[in-house]
């Protein structure tokens, strides 16, 4: 009699963890479609309102400026209080935020909106990773990883494409009114679907009290990192500003230290980074996401500005990044269940390696066939890495930090982007000024002598992004994954 009870058992929780994961993943879909929705949106919101792209660029800039700086305080907020009730809070709030922007009277009601949006779209991310790997079985790990990179891969994917569409036909906030449609369904999904118990799985709810002072100086010191790498007032890299950036942030980087060693509570426990295995993933992921993002930071301008390829062609192009690292995800996610992590997160960054040292030798005539499959190649690269190392990371350490770390492999995500862009950037900028071109992108098909620039300033950056996949790379090879949390 116990073994047809035992499969009912089993089969309860197979169709639970798959209604469990709709209601999480519909909001992953929303919230990366959200952002890569609003680039599309730019150009219409700074006409709309009377500004510059570059004031502008603050509606994309201060969302990325809260959910970094939220990110770690509301993971570890949620292992405290239940990730299911931070997570509702979050879309509601996100919900809300999402009206207030469309109804924004002037342009710096916009950007408190998006403030207050991209609070619930932090809540909701902080614990997303750790609410999907709390629903599936260990065993399970990385084909649950898997599905939510493909869940985020699609929602990023399908931005531009919606927003395009709809800009064709509606006004800006149009965009934003659309949102409420599936984050409404994602609410009354959690609400009916999710199961506190089982997503906070692990977790040392009402045990121990909230680290304010860590949350506090963690967000400050992540908003003066990010504000420093992105420089959005344009300034030199070596002017008293910039060095005043850098200076700061080491403070408050020396004193997050000393803070959470000292507390028996912390916020973010520091001493996990004396485990081999959770160090080297940690520095390996930083690593890799400074090489991917460089290519899709890069990518769009090389395909307009220097090829003169259409706004619809070019993202014919950039989709299948998406489309190969949704396919890669999957398959790597499920995979590395039954013969480990590490082969994959080898493979993936070897031909992140490879595909940026072809992407480096490409110019405004190399043939658009070769060019898609490198591109596809590289997004098959991107997924087959990423979601090994993700399950290595979150295996390493105890259930009960799960939350919090996870928020945190996604504060190493955004920071591997920032920092990857805004060298990527840096880079391209100075080879094109040594060579006499300081101009707008725009023209850099019509002087004679840019694309050549460009085109040297791009091939650097691209070597770049190979070293930093070798140095992954060599970090990968050294992780050899240790199973903390292989029982619950």
């Amino acid at each position: 009699m116990s073994a047809p009870t035992d499969q009912a058992q089993v089969d309860l929780d197979d169709g639970y963890k798959w209604r469990a994961f709709f209601a999480i993943a519909l909001s992953f879909f929303t919230m990366v479609m959200t952002m890569s929705m609003v680039f599309v949106a730019l150009s219409a919101i700074a006409d709309d309102f009377g500004v510059s792209l570059r004031s502008a660029s603050w509606v994309v800039i201060s969302e990325a400026l809260v959910i970094s700086a939220l990110l770690l305080p509301m993971g570890r907020f949620a292992d405290i209080v239940g990730r299911k009730k931070i997570h509702m809070i979050g879309l509601a709030i996100f919900g809300v935020g999402a009206v207030f922007t469309a109804l924004a009277p002037t342009f710096w009601a916009l950007i408190l909106a998006r403030v207050f949006m991209a609070t619930g779209n932090a809540m909701s991310q902080s614990v997303g990773t750790a609410m999907v790997v709390a629903i599936f079985p260990a065993a399970e790990r990385g084909k649950a990883i898997g599905s939510q990179t493909t869940a985020v891969s699609v929602g990023g994917a399908s931005g531009p494409i919606v927003a395009g569409l709809l800009l064709e036909v509606f006004p800006w906030e149009a965009l934003f009114l659309l949102l409420l449609v599936p984050i409404s369904i994602a609410f009354v999904a959690a609400y009916f679907l999710l199961d506190e118990e089982r997503v906070s799985a692990g977790s040392d709810q009402i045990e121990g009290s909230f680290d304010w002072g860590g949350a506090i100086m963690s967000g400050l010191m992540v908003v003066v990192v990010v504000l420093t790498i992105n420089n959005p007032l344009g300034v030199s890299w070596l002017s008293p500003i910039i060095g005043g950036g850098v200076i700061l942030a080491v403070g408050l980087l020396t004193s997050f230290i000393r803070w959470e060693l000292r507390r028996d509570d912390p916020m973010l426990q520091l001493r996990l980074f004396k485990i081999p295995t959770f160090r080297l993933a940690v520095g390996t992921r930083l690593l890799g996401f400074m090489g991917s993002t460089t290519t899709r930071f890069l990518l769009p301008i090389f395909l307009i500005s220097l090829r003169g390829m259409s706004e619809g062609a070019a993202g014919g192009l950039l989709f299948l990044i998406s489309l190969g690292m949704g396919i890669s995800a999957q398959s790597s996610g499920r995979w590395s269940d039954r013969i480990g992590t590490r082969p994959f997160a080898i493979t993936g960054l070897a031909l992140l390696a490879a595909t940026g040292l072809a992407m480096g030798f490409m110019t405004a005539s190399t043939n658009t066939w070769l060019l898609a499959v490198v591109v596809f190649i590289s997004g098959l690269a991107n997924g087959m890495w990423n979601v090994p190392n993700n399950s290595t990371i979150l295996g390493s350490v105890p259930p009960a930090d799960l939350g919090v770390i996870g928020a945190f492999t996604n504060l190493t995500r955004t920071l591997g982007n920032v920092f990857g862009q805004a060298l990527a950037a840096t880079v391209v900028v100075g080879v094109m000024v040594s060579q006499g071109f300081d101009i707008p992108l725009k023209d850099i098909d019509d002087l004679p002598g840019a694309d050549s620039a460009f085109t040297d300033g791009w091939r650097v950056a691209h070597f770049l992004l190979t070293g930093y996949a070798l140095a992954a790379l060599a970090l990968a090879v050294r992780t050899k994954p240790a199973e903390i949390n292989a029982e619950r």
